[in-house]
């Protein structure tokens, strides 16, 4: 949940010094409470069946998923909530970032030996 939070911050940063819209200055404070950003972050994100499993994976998962809800959220004016998109696309990628996670933990304990 911290991840999608931190993804979230600094999206909207990114966004917010762009700024070519009137969408990409909301301040992220203001997308934190509209929206269903709150219920995908407790809920949804946090489902251990389809989540990654690893705690740096973890980590990457959340950021990426409030990274990309973010853009999918401020770019589409079309589709203003993003996140459940988002999180189904982290889905399917969830264990390609938890095998590159073990890989290079892997790598590091072998490099030590």
């Amino acid at each position: 949940m911290a991840g999608m939070l931190v993804g979230l911050i600094g999206t909207t940063w990114l966004l917010n010094a762009l700024g070519s819209t009137p969408f990409m200055t909301v301040t992220w404070t203001q997308h934190l409470m509209m929206g269903s950003f709150l219920f995908a972050m407790a809920f949804m994100a946090t489902d251990p069946v389809t989540a990654s499993t690893t705690d740096r994976g973890k980590w990457i998962y959340g950021i990426l998923i409030g990274g990309i809800g973010m853009i999918i959220r401020v770019m589409n004016p079309a589709y203003p909530e993003g996140w459940m998109l988002a999180i189904l696309l982290l889905n399917t990628f969830a264990p390609t970032i938890d095998y590159f996670v073990l890989d290079s933990n892997i790598k590091k304990r072998l490099s030590r030996a």
